[in-house]
């Protein structure tokens, strides 16, 4: 079984072996813990000091904000080789992919990928269009010591094109050329399932995604081993397959007889749904449901469409995939809500919304870093034998939180001999208090 600090050396031997290379590669490992300690937030200054004080580090602060600010930080292969350090990566023979994205407000101007966003879930005191950047995730849902988590893989900042045109944006020497949400979302699950060559590729999104905008540059890049599985529209029109006919003139017919709405057609499905046993949302449920293999418009291909019954309200999910069962489908799109705590774990726990950058190669390493510790600590809670204990007890949830996964991996690196992993290069040594105060936050 893999450890820590293998994990971490199969990163740094992406860095040269040159003196610059070392030093780099050094930074690079120590940011990452320092960012997983549970002490305060990613802020780059905070992260100096927790150089210094708890790993007695010897930086300059030129030296290290030129560090987080460096545009010779490989991500690509970096990112590449923690894909293939997660164990287990594949649910049966699919790889499951969540796609969403979400707004990260900022205070100050001249800020890398800030623009006014439409906020559709402003509270009713805030701003509908706040500063803030725009960031469309891509990560992967697996079960982890028996809870659904999301790892993060990539992102992308979307850019309003009327901001691009007017200030000539760059990332270092590269141009940022405008993209819209769906052919960022093609692109970055184009690069994973480069990585996973022979898996199929299930992607679960919101409604917003759920569109041939998506599956169409998905299935072109990717071929047909690429699914979708989201939420319908409730006024989307549903049609049955057109009815086999002999060869005579005319085009043969792509849809069959319009059946009506989801709407329509959910209150008359109601009668013939059953109960399915479904593990949602952390507890095993009875669920009343009722699917039917039918056609989309806006897809343009079969889907089997599942209507979900509640006492009052239902809900309808489809997917391209029509060899997924009910229970997997509701399960699955359940799964889904896990991205949306992995944007608290990663704005709020881990402090990604506390940066100070300004400039675009800045701003770009540092949700870089963060991205990749959240993904590392999880990764690292499926390697170990235990699941984490539950340090605060709460009502109706019996799993780990992320804050546990973060106690697990410092508990770890304080007993370990972590130092190792530099082997002869290593600058500086941890000194006996800072290590007692690592295992007292750990």
């Amino acid at each position: 079984m893999p450890t820590l600090v293998d994990l971490f050396r199969n990163l740094l031997d992406a860095f040269p072996g040159s003196e610059k290379g070392q030093e780099r590669a050094r930074l690079f490992a120590y940011t990452l813990l320092a960012i997983i300690l549970p002490v305060g937030s990613a802020r780059t200054s905070n992260l100096l000091r927790t150089l210094e004080c708890v790993y007695a580090m010897r930086v300059s602060v030129h030296r290290y904000y030129t560090f987080m600010a460096s545009p010779r930080l490989n991500w690509g292969v970096l990112w590449e080789r923690v894909w293939k350090a997660i164990p287990k990566p594949l649910e049966g023979s699919r790889l499951l992919v969540a796609l969403d994205d979400s707004l990260n407000p900022k205070t100050g101007k001249k800020i890398f990928a800030c623009h006014r966003f439409f906020d559709h879930a402003a509270k009713p005191n805030g701003s509908r269009y706040p500063w803030s950047q725009n960031i469309v995730n891509v990560g992967l849902l697996k079960r982890i010591k028996g809870r659904w988590a999301c790892i993060p893989l990539t992102f992308r900042f979307y850019h309003l094109k009327k901001d691009i045109g007017q200030r000539s944006l760059r990332v270092g020497r590269r141009p940022v050329a405008f993209e819209t949400k769906l052919a960022q979302a093609a692109d970055m699950i184009e690069e994973v399932a480069r990585v996973f060559s022979s898996a199929t590729i299930l992607v679960v999104a919101d409604s917003w995604f759920g569109n041939r905008g998506l599956l169409k540059p998905m299935r072109e890049a990717i071929g047909e081993r690429t699914h979708l599985l989201s939420r319908l529209r409730s006024n989307a029109a549903l049609y049955a397959e057109p009815a086999s006919r002999c060869k005579g003139p005319g085009r043969p017919a792509k849809y069959g007889l319009r059946l009506g709405t989801v709407t329509d057609l959910a209150c008359q499905m109601k009668a013939r749904a059953k109960t399915y046993t479904v593990d949602t949302y952390g507890r095993v449920r009875d669920v009343w449901a009722h699917d039917e293999i039918l056609l989309v418009k806006n897809l343009r291909c079969r889907v089997r469409v599942v209507w979900i019954y509640r006492r009052t309200q239902w809900v309808a999910l489809f997917t391209t995939d029509l060899d997924l069962s009910v229970p997997q489908i509701i399960e699955y799109y359940a799964a889904r809500w896990k991205i949306e705590a992995g944007f608290k774990e990663l704005k709020q726990d881990v402090g990604s919304t506390k940066s100070q950058c300004r400039t675009p190669q800045a701003v770009v390493n540092h949700l870089q870093f963060c991205m990749m510790a959240v993904a590392l600590t999880w990764i690292h809670t499926e390697m170990v034998d235990e699941a984490p204990e539950r340090r605060h007890s709460v009502k109706g949830r019996r799993h780990f939180a992320f804050s546990d996964a973060r106690r697990q991996l410092m508990r770890v690196a304080a007993d370990s001999n972590f130092d190792t992993v530099f082997g002869e290069w290593r600058s500086h040594a941890r000194n006996s208090v800072a290590a007692m105060f690592m295992r007292l936050v750990a």
